[in-house]
């Protein structure tokens, strides 16, 4: 059967990427997407882990052959998840989760109409903040850029299925737990997987 595709979408700041790596570590059933970008690596990162850094050339390229399932541009830079892999991992039937902003969570719900889409918030904005200078790598100028686009970001958190507050990270990572688990036991997810006793369950009934 078709893996679940799964979304989470927050704000710069708001704890999605140790969130979902608390998940991943916890689930060994769930696949990370690593999307492509064309922003330059922070410190501490590796291409092909924690995205695929490329030149904006080759991306328009790809994007214009149709290479994205989804893809934005965000503060100036683009990303973008590739078609063909994120395919073969849900045809195989991995479960996948894509760490992507509510533009392309938005493209991939258009695509994958069973996709599951969770936003994370914040507690508030002055823990977003706090979060966002608690990095050390950005400008003044850049962290009031960011703060500017959390707002317009999070107007967009009605389009999500679930909502997590990310206020306390263990917390929110079992939240995050629960949804992958819930999206797994749906009617069609066992149906597939227990072909068997549905068959049987429909003689019966």
């Amino acid at each position: 059967m078709p893996g679940t595709l799964i979304t989470v979408t927050a704000p710069s700041g708001a704890g999605k990427t140790t969130l979902v790596r608390e998940l991943l570590r916890c689930d060994a059933n769930l696949r990370l997407s690593v999307s492509y970008t064309t922003r330059p690596p922070r410190e501490g990162e590796e291409d092909g882990r924690e995205y695929h850094f490329i030149e904006p050339r080759r991306f328009l390229g790809m994007r214009d052959n149709d290479g994205f399932v989804e893809w934005a541009e965000v503060h100036g830079n683009y990303y973008g998840t590739s078609r063909a892999w994120l395919a073969e991992q849900l045809g195989e039937g991995r479960d996948t989760v894509l760490e992507i902003d509510w533009q392309g969570a938005r493209q991939v719900r258009e695509a994958f109409p069973d996709s599951v889409s969770v936003f994370v918030l914040p507690p508030s904005l002055g823990e977003l903040e706090n979060r966002l200078r608690g990095r050390g790598t950005d400008s003044e100028e850049t962290i009031a850029l960011r703060l500017k686009a959390a707002l317009g970001e999070m107007g967009h958190v009605q389009e999500f299925g679930y909502v997590i507050i990310n206020s306390c990270l263990p917390k929110a990572v079992a939240e995050l737990a629960v949804v992958v688990q819930a999206a797994r036991l749906r009617y069609p997810n066992q149906q597939k997987r227990h072909p068997q006793f549905f068959s049987f369950l429909a003689q019966e009934c």
